[in-house]
């Protein structure tokens, strides 16, 4: 068995290089990474609530001491109630990634295993992520299944 565990402050940094890796991957990806200093306080914060709506589960890289090998990451948010999902408390994934030397192992799954039992332990019905055509096996087999809403963003 993978041994998962939350991800706590002291992490941060790697977090932030296991999200650069996974925003690598992405096509059109940005490689830089000046970004992480700004974003990096944040993240400590938020890693040090046990309690909060955001929650990384991580997997310690076996051949490297201090570093991690799998990172995934999700939020709670609500939304107004609807059919299938009255309490409209959906759950979202993001930056899942694996340190390319440690893929093909089970550490992404056994990572989204343990997100989704958080997600289930706060009530959430719903659970949204956005799939590289690399990693939609993985999902699929999680039950996850594709839908047909576009998704639209506009930068404030």
């Amino acid at each position: 068995m993978t041994p998962v565990r939350r991800a706590t402050p002291e992490d941060a940094e790697e977090v932030l290089r296991l999200r650069q890796v996974m925003l690598d991957s992405v096509r059109g990806g940005n490689p830089a990474t000046d970004w992480q200093a700004e974003s990096l306080p944040t993240l400590r914060a938020r890693l040090a609530e046990p309690d909060g709506d955001f929650a990384a589960f991580v997997v310690d890289h076996p051949e490297r001491p201090g570093t991690l090998a799998a990172l995934v990451a999700g939020t709670v948010d609500y939304r107004i109630g609807r059919t299938g999902n009255p309490l409209g408390i959906v759950g979202y994934v993001f930056s899942v990634a694996t340190d390319p030397d440690a893929r093909r192992r089970g550490y992404a799954r056994a990572c989204m295993d343990v997100l989704l039992e958080w997600f289930r332990a706060r009530g959430v019905r719903r659970v949204q992520l956005t799939a590289s055509r690399e990693a939609e096996p993985l999902y699929a087999s999680l039950g996850f299944r594709p839908k047909p809403d576009p998704l639209m963003e506009l930068p404030l």
